[in-house]
């Protein structure tokens, strides 16, 4: 059980200097690499929706024919911010930095709440490279060989949250004054997430509001407690305390 037992905790991530972690310089000009998958991102989310008006148009059933598109493209925006707090939960909570994959997701969202206003100063293309790097590859077959109208505007209303999350992260940690007007009226609105919505999860032990689109589901998931819930039969499955009880003992 060892092996899955997390090494990192907010306290522990303290003790490595913040330089690796918070270089402004470095993070105001994108990489070439990530520009080339934030880019490609951007356009195959251009393409899926493009391609769903024009089956809608050419199936030629009037008010209709748009009704399923947009119900499925409200519902997979929904369940969008469901799936960024699942996600968020489970790099917040399990792993370290030397976990194949997702080692330096993790690193980077725990090293977030030492530094939570260092993502505000990241370039756009540096904070969404890797969302856009899975919506590609996700999308991209779906805009190939998908004729479905209903399926494209789901897919690309739901992976397009998990592409772009990080961005309205970041702007949740930006002062309003900042901010563009139609992002302030659009966190009032609770349409993306709202500041005060997220400031919660930034206490420890960094427990509660993990959704980052709308923060939406937040109420629910912490009111009826299905991430302790979730923590509880991991724990008596494969002995693995999540990071925030350890944080919970430190406070």
């Amino acid at each position: 059980m060892a092996e899955f037992e997390p090494q990192l905790n907010n306290s522990a991530s303290k003790t490595t200097s913040p330089k690796h972690f918070y270089d402004e310089d470095s993070w105001k000009t994108p990489t070439g690499f990530e520009l080339a998958w934030f880019s490609t991102g951007c356009i195959t989310l251009l393409i899926s929706l493009a391609k769903s008006l024009i089956i809608i148009s050419r199936q030629s059933t009037g008010f209709r024919g748009w009704i399923e598109p947009v119900v499925a493209a409200i519902l997979g925006y929904v369940l969008g911010d469901l799936g960024t707090g699942i996600y968020h939960w489970a790099i917040d909570n399990y792993g370290t930095a030397k976990t194949p994959v997702f080692g330096s997701q993790i690193e980077g969202f725990l090293r977030h709440h030492d530094h939570p206003s260092a993502i505000t100063k990241r370039h756009v293309a540096t904070n969404l490279y890797v969302g856009a790097a899975g919506f590609t590859i996700a999308v991209l077959p779906m805009n190939i060989f998908c004729t479905n109208p209903n399926l494209l505007a789901f897919a690309s209303a739901f992976l397009g949250c998990g592409m772009f999350c990080q961005q309205l992260h970041a702007w949740s940690h930006t002062p309003k004054g900042k901010l563009p007007p139609l992002v302030v009226a659009l966190q009032d609105s609770g349409l993306i997430l709202p500041r005060a919505e997220h400031a919660a999860h930034h206490h420890q032990p960094f427990d509660s509001h993990y959704c980052i689109v709308s923060g939406v589901w937040n109420r629910v998931l912490d009111k009826c407690k299905i991430f302790w819930a979730m923590e509880m039969i991991l724990f008596f499955i494969f002995g693995v305390r999540p990071r925030s009880w350890s944080d919970l003992d430190s406070k």
